[in-house]
């Protein structure tokens, strides 16, 4: 139980505090909460970020997620634009930049993660860009349409979801976009050389450039502006902008520094959690990019960037918090909008954890499902222009049964028939 008196503190102003706090009400504590994000913006969600506020589609203030009155109205005390330097586990106080100390009975991480950054020469021309925070969509959404107005060329880092969820947004500017991408197609670590050529071939036919098998050794730039970029192939590409969309780290310096147990890079990163996403100190918990929990139903521990586990994982982590008993088991889900091209990938199937992949429905008409499986069980699926699938697809990840592969490729046969 918990009492009246008690104060719960956030650290993270993203979507996973923003929900932790929303939880800690609903469920009726009554305590002092505490968000302390780092950022002057009120907490947001980020799939707009590259997706609906970038091509510019959606305004500025549907990014957000509750209306910035409700945090008062809820008691919440917010502290924006000050970032926590000091975690004191013994006081239990956290210390924020300005030398306000706040003392806490229970504390939530939920500090997200950072773009990995270019170690090539020419990283600090006023042309360079990441993606992750709510400041980078502004300066970009500004740069795509400038791109677009002055037939500008955009270079893209990295073949992942950002690199070509901004590649289509540029283009739908009229930009002129290259992806340079180190593997043979992009998204190959995730969907694998097949599925990831779909999307190759889906850019390609919107006007995206690739260089595969390549990575950036140089931004070329005069007077602080970007020029051109260079490869490891030998080669020059034009460049008026460049996006380094290379990946993100967990930002876990204030949990090392505090002492609390980690998870190596190798493995993932991040802070470890159980599956009740409490850290090694009982007091304090993680939830959202920066936790690597303990998943009970894939037994092995995850970390999931996505904004689903954000959703889902603060509160999670408050009702933890409140002493109720949580094993945070949700199916990994993401999602991904590229032109007229809708996907939803539910389940986990790192490289060389499956044996088979499994297609049902029309690929060449981008209206199928892609199933991967390990002795017939079904790990992952993705629905691309295939809707209202999800639930039956998490059930048969769930089920972690065998499965009758003809029937499941099989667009006749209902998934709910499949499920035992």
């Amino acid at each position: 139980m918990v009492d009246a008196d008690q104060t719960f503190v956030i650290v993270g102003g993203g979507l996973a505090g923003a929900k932790a706090a929303e939880t800690l009400r609903s469920e009726g504590f009554t305590g002092r909460v505490i968000l302390i994000g780092d950022e002057r913006d009120h907490p947001y969600e980020r799939p707009p970020l590259s997706k609906g506020y970038l091509t510019g589609k959606e305004e500025r203030d549907s990014v957000f997620v509750h209306e910035p009155a409700w945090y008062a109205r809820a008691e919440v005390e917010l502290h924006l634009g000050q970032p926590v330097t000091v975690i004191d586990r013994e006081a239990r106080t956290v210390r924020l930049g300005d030398g306000t100390t706040i003392r806490y009975d229970r504390l939530l991480l939920a500090t997200g993660s950072e773009p990995r950054r270019l170690d090539i020469p020419g990283t600090g021309l006023a042309g360079v860009h990441h993606l992750r925070w709510l400041a980078h969509a502004d300066r970009l959404r500004h740069v795509l349409a400038s791109l677009g107005r002055d037939n500008g060329h955009l270079v893209i880092a990295g073949g992942g979801w950002i690199g070509l969820e901004v590649a289509a947004a540029a283009r739908g500017y009229g930009a002129e976009v290259t992806v340079v991408e180190s593997e043979p197609t992009p998204l190959h670590q995730v969907l694998g050389p097949e599925l990831g050529q779909l999307f190759a071939d889906l850019h390609t036919e919107h006007g995206v450039r690739f260089v595969f098998g390549a990575r950036l050794t140089e931004i070329v730039g005069q007077d602080g502006m970007v020029l051109a970029v260079r490869t490891d192939a030998g080669e020059e590409h034009p460049a008026h902008a460049v996006l380094a969309a290379i990946g993100a780290a967990p930002r876990t310096a204030l949990a090392e520094a505090a002492g609390l147990n980690l998870v190596d890079r190798a493995h993932g990163g991040g802070i470890a959690v159980d599956a009740s996403l409490r850290t090694s100190d009982p007091e304090i918990f993680a939830a959202g990019d920066v936790a690597a929990a303990h998943h009970p139903l894939l037994h092995t521990r995850l970390r999931v960037e996505h904004w689903a586990n954000a959703l889902n994982g603060g509160p999670a982590a408050a009702r933890a918090m409140l002493g109720q008993s949580v094993s945070y088991d949700r199916v990994p889900y993401f999602f991904s909008d590229q032109y007229d091209l809708g996907m939803e990938y539910s389940g986990w199937a790192p490289p060389g954890s499956y044996d088979q992949v499994v297609l049902r429905g029309d690929v060449g008409k981008r209206q199928f499902i892609a199933f991967w499986l390990k002795d017939r069980k079904v790990l992952a699926g993705m629905n691309v222009n295939v809707w209202d699938v999800t639930e039956p697809i998490q059930q048969l990840i769930r089920a972690q049964s065998p499965v009758d592969t003809e029937a499941l490729g099989n667009p006749s046969v209902p998934l709910e028939s499949l499920v035992p």
